[in-house]
């Protein structure tokens, strides 16, 4: 069981939720940009959630798949097609042997996930599946996927004994539960921040600023880091910063008085002031975000920061029972029939 790349999409790599305990000899924890979609993706076809997925920018890539396969996306819709027939994103999907999957256009959002039942095989670095482009190590030879990659699937798809397709003629069949991606981020207009440790450096005009003014992400803007332009910031005095611990979501002020944000291949420390930091909850909101959208930050305290991952995670569980549940069944009636 294997699938193939028939076309490299502009970015496709594979990640899973990270690679962590290395940070203090500066191995940066890279993983899913959007951990929260790349969970849901895995849950939907009975997957861990740390199980790795492949993480797609558009263009994205056409996949084939050369046996039957459950998968799944989640994230951003990009308008996805099996042999040329619209499937949805957030639903668990049968693919029948010698199908292709393939991307037309990009509806919202800026990354898709496709997770495959009982995942790929691949060898982890440092306990992590992740690619880490930087180190050119992890997920597949430590690079993005190109044509003409073949990566092995693991056995135990659950799609061996189903061979049927709906609507007929399809390659594929549409299963009958959906996932609600966005629980928890719906009419998020602002991203909570905390304040950081060098908040107090800046003016008070330019504090002003930052929770007023809305700032717009650039095009120079990648997995490292989203580069926000708007009117500059000040400090009230040009004092050295020692280098520090950064983490995703770390808000950066630089030299030109503009901010950064640091992303999922962020660096582990960082020498320029930190204004505040995302909360874990919202990094899933500006994930998806895309060249000349607004972001406008709005402090709150960790108690709240708390509360919002909290929930999060409490449907994460509930959503992998259900599905856990939903999932077995059907393959086990399907098995008997």
């Amino acid at each position: 069981m294997s699938l193939k790349l028939v076309k490299a999409g502009m970015l496709d790599s594979i990640q899973d939720m990270g690679r962590y305990g290395y940070q203090q000899v500066g191995i940066n924890p890279t993983g899913a940009i959007d951990k929260y979609a790349a969970a849901i993706a895995n849950i939907l076809v009975g997957n861990t959630y740390n199980e790795a997925v492949i993480e797609m920018r558009f263009p994205a890539a056409a996949i084939f798949f050369d046996e039957p396969a459950i998968i799944a996306l989640s994230g951003a819709d990009f308008d996805a097609n099996i042999n040329g027939h619209p499937i949805p994103i957030n639903h668990a999907v049968i693919v029948n042997k010698n199908s292709t999957l393939q991307f037309h256009s990009p509806k919202n959002k800026s990354h898709c996930y496709l997770a495959i039942k009982g995942g790929m095989k691949l060898s982890k670095w440092l306990n992590s599946y992740s690619t880490n482009l930087k180190a050119e190590a992890g997920g597949f030879a430590g690079r993005r996927l190109l044509k003409d990659d073949v990566i092995e699937l693991n056995e135990g798809s659950g799609a061996t004994k189903i061979d049927e397709s709906d609507p007929p003629g399809t390659g594929f069949k549409i299963l009958p539960w959906k996932a609600s991606e966005n629980f928890g981020l719906d009419g998020t207009e602002q991203l909570m921040a905390l304040p950081g440790a060098e908040w107090e450096w800046l003016g008070k005009n330019s504090q002003e600023k930052f929770l007023r003014n809305p700032f717009f992400i650039s095009h120079n803007s990648d997995r490292m880091g989203y580069r926000l332009a708007s009117e500059p910031l000040q400090v009230i005095s040009k004092t050295e910063l020692v280098s520090s611990a950064v983490s995703f979501g770390s808000i950066q002020l630089l030299p030109d008085g503009q901010l950064i944000i640091l992303m999922a291949d962020n660096q582990t420390t960082g020498g320029y002031p930190r204004l505040g930091n995302i909360i874990s909850a919202h990094l899933p909101v500006l994930a998806q975000m895309k060249a000349g959208d607004k972001i406008q930050f709005k402090f709150t305290d960790h108690q709240t920061a708390e509360d919002f991952i909290v929930k999060q995670q409490q449907h994460l569980t509930q959503l992998e029972i259900a599905c856990k549940l939903r999932l077995e069944n059907y393959i086990h009636e399907k098995g008997h029939d």
